[in-house]
């Protein structure tokens, strides 16, 4: 199959509506477009539910900037220019500010933003960083999308870490898989650069983002089966989305179809509460029943992945909702007294983020406390 056209002027889609593509270059001036010709073939245009449609074409909600930009305050986590450290052993490379995919609910929507620079075109400082921190073993290559790079920049990352003894793992954040199959499958020399830094002692892994069963097509089946032959290793991670697979059939499928090609479900995350992001947001009652739902309907395989949030604090685990009362895990801390802290909170109906939890606060300013003390 040919390399995806990529469109950056919604007014250039003719199955959208002149008055709505008019209407929607509102938002399009302000947040970044671009998609590409196969995914828009996804779209089943006669259905205006569709749920990849929603994916990627933009909505009037995003100009509700109710919520916040960096709703995990990532700026707390630069170590150096281009690099975060929040938990002791793995550290973040924003390595491009660009997208294969603008996904309208991306927690980083804040670099959709033109005036918005955190990524570094140079590495570095940050490698730097992890060499002269050998508590770091895990380096995730982030953004936007660490794969949509050039593959000779991949490689040149790859080299620097690779001199780096400590840095075992290393990870690439990406949704072209699953939004330009074609790149992975036909460049075989990003299929060899993989292969060759991918060692069976110190694997790359790639952390998908498929979001729907109807993603996972006959490119992205080869495109995840190039990757594994190169011995890389993939996990897939997705929010639970409002109107986009919040049917726990959609959540099984999604987990049955991943399971049989050999991805391991890794998150299901509670979407974060960014700006214009609310039209996505379950409860976390919604989300964890719908999950669970899912989880019944799938094999062991399936029932692998977790439900947690990505909060200023840490990783959190949502472990159940039982009556009026969530119980919550610390998966990974900012503070590291807090790994592993079971906690129980009175559950709100409409309670969809952890500082929506009466009680909560209290957990945030002992751990305040507990560093400056």
């Amino acid at each position: 199959m040919p390399r995806p056209r990529y469109i950056t002027d919604i007014r250039k889609i003719d199955n959208i509506p002149e008055e709505e593509r008019q209407r929607l270059t509102d938002i399009t001036d302000k947040f970044v477009f671009r998609v590409n010709d196969y995914y828009l073939s996804l779209i089943d245009w006669d259905d205006p539910d569709d749920p990849i449609r929603k994916l990627i074409i933009p909505n009037d909600a995003e100009l509700d900037e109710y919520g916040k930009w960096d709703a995990s305050d990532e700026h707390m986590n630069y170590a150096a220019p281009g690099c975060q450290h929040k938990y002791d052993t793995t550290a973040l490379l924003i390595v491009s500010e660009v997208c294969g995919a603008y996904c309208r609910f991306c927690f980083r929507k804040r670099l959709f933003r033109n005036d918005v620079h955190e990524a570094s075109l140079d590495v570095s400082p940050g490698v730097e960083y992890i060499r002269n921190h050998p508590e770091i073993n895990n380096v995730l290559l982030t953004g936007g999308d660490s794969l949509i790079l050039a593959t000779r920049k991949i490689r040149g990352i790859l080299e620097r870490l690779r001199e780096v003894p400590h840095v075992k793992i290393i990870r690439f954040g990406t949704k072209l898989p699953s939004f330009n199959p074609m790149r992975i499958y036909e460049d075989e020399e990003l299929l060899q650069t993989l292969s060759e830094f991918s060692r069976p002692d110190a694997r790359i892994h790639v952390m998908a983002h498929f979001n729907h069963p109807r993603e996972l097509t006959d490119e992205a089946y080869r495109a995840i089966d190039a990757l594994q032959r190169a011995g890389v290793v993939l996990v897939n991670q997705s929010p639970v989305l409002k109107g986009i697979n919040d049917d726990p059939e959609v959540l099984a499928e999604l987990l049955d179809k991943l399971s049989w090609a050999g991805v391991t479900p890794y998150y299901f995350f509670q979407n974060r509460p960014v700006a214009g992001n609310a039209s996505f947001v379950l409860s976390f009652r919604e989300a964890y029943q719908k999950i669970e739902q899912a989880k019944a309907l799938t094999s062991g395989l399936g029932k692998r992945v977790r439900y947690a949030m990505s909060h200023t604090s840490g990783k959190i685990e949502i472990l159940a909702v039982e009556g009026d009362k969530i119980y919550l895990k610390y998966h990974q801390a900012r503070h590291p007294d807090y790994y592993g802290k079971f906690m129980i909170f009175d559950l709100p109906e409409d309670a969809a983020w952890f500082d929506d939890l009466p009680g909560s606060e209290e957990i945030l300013a002992a751990q305040t406390e507990e560093q400056y003390a």
